[in-house]
């Protein structure tokens, strides 16, 4: 701020002519001033960015000329255009030794930079050097810098140095270290909080501006953990009571107010300490009295003070003296004509009949005038005081009234929000069946989609439940209301298809129980509905579900009914409809229509909606047909997460079936590739090298998991597998700018949480409170003269209450379900059995390679075996040459392990070499070939060798 007054100051002196090359940009600021279009603003910056741009490169500029080109470029910045080029000019001029001049690049800088821009590291040592000069005004210059530049990775190379700023001979610069210390506790706690103690000591400096300053940390703090800071309170109390007793210069005065902001700070930080504490609150109570007493409501600032104090005194324990002098505040608000001082008032309100419900009858004329008023902003504040204040002899009133608000409004949002506190309402206290559903239906009807999904079934369970008042008669009379009301409402245009799948529901499961309409009109009715929302499947699968249980109840009452002409027709459709859902539900109609009436009582039995559901997750039933495959030889079953490779599974899994399914889909996670070790071939002794590499790849079937019995390998894997997890050692942070959380917010009011979806108020806590005070309210009230349609309205509203008021309806039966049986009729996922057992390739087939004539191991079932090619060379080859075995430790001595491919240990042999699949020579075979062709004295060709070329020519 100082600087922006230096910088006018300047500018005031370069229009009289005293600031040399001033004048240009003075006329640019008229220009643009005198600008009739946007574009043509754009225009005017755009030329003086390059002109601007040309000047500033140019060679032997002043620094006279350069501060005022970088004001310029503030300028052009805070007008939303790129002024990035003359960036480095704001930096290079922080460094510069004039004052005024360092002090208008620090004010370029944290205007131009944030906090992660790139040359904030240019800035750094400027700030360090900035910080231990002999000239406040500087150090003054550079903590502001810190405030608005410093990360968190830089924090540390400024700390010491703030901190020892901390005991600095002027004022402004401990006030200005106070608040970088603030900002480093916002942007990184853990590195200050050896400094915490720092703002208690402050609060005792002889500076009240510095004592102001450690007041917002020291918020912030508290609001965190009241508890550690309970030790302060005497000490606010005693400032705030210097405070308000003008102990404090005049300059700290606003519109003759004695600090109105530390006073509004004070309060904020007391409301927290206070709250259920009584020892706290008692020591609050004579400076809030005093403060309430002397502050005037003449002003602005005044008032904001006043309705702190109201704020304070209903968050602390409760004194009689206080909250009237608090009511009185409060009735002064909203019988003025100031629309935001009766907003204050409908707050204040709304936070004192916490205390007492009986507060708002006094102002019942006010409150009224409020809720008719057009301004929309306090016509919605009176609808949340109405909100808080509702009960069973005023609920029909306040919930019509905010139908009909609804119903006037566009914004979705907080359309949303008032169907949602419709509902609860009705939910708690509705006076009658009757009411409770024609309410239901006008929020559906005007809110539709709006709706919160869960008010929906909500309202079903209720229906079904009923009020859990274990009377029969009036629940059965509720569901035959809900059943009229909603055949009425069937034929009005563009219903919301939520309130649609409630209709369907309930005329499926209560359409016939009364006996009023028969079984072919309602079928009707849902098919007329499935007619008109051709394109809604949610719609259409609730209405042939409600179509099966109207069927199912009649079949299994003995009861003929037959099969409507366009109810045939619509299961004829959905049987061919894309929607497997659909399809299944119609084939189940189609099949329960065939079984006969025992059947059908126990497939669909009646009003089973509220029945338990017993779900064995074990499956225990299955425990003898299992026992009795174990017994007949069948393997027992090995859960996935104790399977090893193909170990277990290789007596029933051929060879060709790990081949397969090695190269299925995959429908799990990929998981990490695992780096496999290379191989190191040591060549024998007495044979030559052989300089053949094995490229290794990831194993062909990720499923398996591999528990190699090698403890060094299973070293190695865990080595292996600590090298690719993500080092996140070193990453900074990014922390988003918080704010300071107002306490106010913390006590308005909210809606309390749902359980089983009714939503329970705090009523029992604020009767068995309000019961405990030890003080009554007897204010006198003016005589106003009202209408009479506005005495009819304040006495619904403000009626005296009922001591018997209605609760919640008992929904919250643990044996109740929220959904009947007949609505689990979804399609559901194959068994297990009838997966596919092979899955299909990711890669493209390849050829199968040509028979190999020196292969030892089995031949794969699909291809014959060829002839023993030995018998044709008795003569040449020796007969330790045809035994398998041997030509295994031959191979041994090039240090290549090739043993038996058998299922048991396929899986290891592959965890550690694992020859790549694809086209061209096998290389794992040929170097098999070539150790067999070097022991019968043959010297290879090829990679590949051909034994019969090489031997015969």
């Amino acid at each position: 701020m100082e600087q922006l007054k230096t910088i006018g100051r300047e500018l005031a002196m370069g229009s009289q002519g005293g600031w040399g090359q001033s004048k240009e940009f003075l006329d640019l600021v008229k220009s643009i001033g005198e600008a009739r279009s946007k574009v043509e603003e754009d225009r005017i910056i755009l030329r003086e960015i390059e002109t601007l741009k040309r000047r500033i490169a140019e060679p032997d500029v002043t620094r006279r000329k350069m501060k005022e080109y970088i004001i310029r470029l503030v300028y052009v910045e805070m007008l939303g255009h790129d002024a990035s080029f003359g960036y480095i000019h704001a930096v290079k001029m922080t460094h510069d030794d004039n004052v005024s001049h360092k002090r208008t690049g620090y004010l370029a800088v944290t205007l131009f930079l944030n906090e992660d821009h790139d040359l904030i590291i240019l800035i750094v040592n400027t700030i360090q050097k900035d910080l231990r000069s002999d000239n406040y005004l500087v150090v003054c210059a550079a903590l502001t810098a810190v405030c608005k530049l410093i990360n968190e990775e830089t924090i540390p190379a400024v700390l010491p140095q703030v901190v020892e700023l901390l005991g600095h001979s002027k004022e402004a610069v401990r006030k200005k270290a106070i608040m970088a210390l603030h900002r480093f506790y916002q942007r990184a706690p853990a590195s200050v909080a050896h400094l915490l103690s720092h703002f208690r000591k402050r609060l005792s400096d002889n500076d009240p501006g510095v004592m102001g300053a450690a007041l917002c940390p020291l918020f912030d703090l508290i609001t965190a953990d009241v508890n550690s800071y309970k030790d302060l309170v005497i000490s606010f109390v005693s400032i705030l009571k210097q405070v308000a007793e003008r102990r404090l210069p005049k300059a700290y005065d606003y519109h003759q107010t004695p600090a109105p902001f530390i006073q509004v700070k004070l309060l904020k930080i007391l409301a927290l300490l206070g709250s259920g504490d009584k020892q706290a609150s008692g020591h609050m109570y004579t400076v809030l009295g005093e403060i309430i007493r002397k502050v005037e409501m003449s002003s602005n600032i005044g008032n904001a003070v006043l309705y702190e104090c109201i704020c304070c005194v209903s968050s602390i324990h409760p004194n009689t003296k206080l909250l009237d002098a608090a009511i009185e505040t409060t009735s002064k608000f909203l019988k003025s004509d100031s629309h935001n001082l009766k907003y204050m008032g409908i707050d204040a309100l709304g936070r004192l009949i916490k205390i007492s419900p009986d507060i708002a009858d006094e102002h019942q004329s006010s409150v009224i005038d409020c809720l008719e008023d057009p301004d929309d902003t306090l016509k919605r504040k009176t609808f949340e005081l109405l909100y808080k204040m509702t009960k069973s002899t005023n609920v029909e009133v306040i919930v019509d009234r905010m139908i009909d608000y609804m119903i006037s409004i566009n914004d979705n949002h907080y359309k949303t929000e008032i169907a949602s506190r419709c509902v609860e309402l009705a939910e708690q206290f509705a006076p009658s069946n009757q009411w409770f559903i024609q309410t239901m239906n006008k929020v559906f009807e005007h809110a539709g989609d709006l709706v919160n999904v869960k008010v929906a079934h909500n309202l079903m369970r209720l229906i079904a439940e009923g009020f859990g008042e274990d009377d029969e008669g009036a629940d059965s009379q509720l569901r035959s209301s809900a059943v009229s009301s909603y055949l009425g409402i069937l034929g009005e245009p563009k219903l919301p298809s939520m309130f649609l799948q409630v209709i369907c529901w309930v005329l499926g499961e209560y359409g016939t129980a009364d006996g009023n309409y028969s079984a072919s009109y309602i079928i009707g009715k849902l098919c007329d509905v499935v007619e008109a929302h051709p394109n809604d499947i949610t719609v259409k699968a609730y209405a042939i579900t409600g179509i099966m249980k109207i069927y199912a109840f009649e079949v299994a009452a003995g009861r003929k009914v037959e099969m409507l002409s366009e109810c045939q027709s619509l299961i004829e459709e959905l049987q061919a409809s894309h929607s497997t859902d659909l399809q299944q539900r119609a084939y189940e109609l189609k099949a329960l229509l065939g079984l006969d009436s025992h059947a059908v009582q126990h497939v669909m039995p009646l009003d089973a909606s509220c029945e338990d559901i017993e779900v064995d997750k074990n499956l225990s039933f299955l425990n003898k047909f299992v026992q009795q495959a174990i017994e007949k030889g069948s393997q027992p079953y090995i859960p996935e997460s104790e399977r090893s490779g193909f170990s277990e599974v290789g007596n029933f899994k051929t060879l060709n079936e790990h081949e397969n399914a090695g190269h299925g889909l995959r429908f799990e996670a990929y998981e990490l590739p695992k780096p496999v070790p290379p191989v190191n071939i040591s060549p024998a002794p007495h044979a030559p090298q052989i300089t053949h590499t094995i490229p290794v790849s990831e194993p062909s079937h990720p499923r398996e998991i591999n528990q190699n019995p090698n403890p060094s390998s299973s070293a190695d894997t865990s080595s292996a597998n600590s090298e690719i997890k993500l080092q996140l050692g070193g990453v900074p942070m990014k922390w988003g700018k918080p704010a300071y959380s107002s306490s106010s917010s913390s006590s308005s009011g909210t809606i309390s949480n749902t359980a089983n979806g009714v939503a329970h108020r705090d009523a029992a806590a604020i009767t068995a409170a309000s019961q405990t005070r030890d003080f009554t309210y007897n204010h006198r009230r003016q005589q106003v003269e009202v209408s009479a349609e506005k005495q009819r309205l304040a006495a619904s509203l403000f009626g005296k209450s009922s001591k018997s008021e209605k609760k919640v309806p008992s929904t919250n039966k643990a044996s109740k379900a929220s959904f009947p049986n007949t609505e689990k009729l979804a399609a559901k996922p194959l068994p297990a059995a009838e997966a596919p057992k092979e899955k299909l390739s990711n890669s493209s087939p390849q050829p199968p390679p040509p028979p190999d004539l020196l292969d030892f191991s089995e031949s794969s079932p699909s291809i014959p075996a060829p002839e023993d090619p030995f018998k044709q060379l008795e003569e040449l080859v020796g007969p330790s040459a045809a035994v398998v075995p041997e030509a295994h430790d031959i191979m041994g001595l090039y240090g290549l392990n090739f043993s038996p491919v058998t299922p048991a240990n396929r899986n290891s042999e592959e965890a550690n070499i694992v020859v790549a699949n694809k086209k061209g020579p096998n290389l794992r075979d040929a170097l098999e070939k070539d150790s067999v062709a070097r022991q019968v004295g043959v010297t290879p060709t090829g990679n590949n060798p051909n034994l019969f070329r090489d031997l015969l020519g």
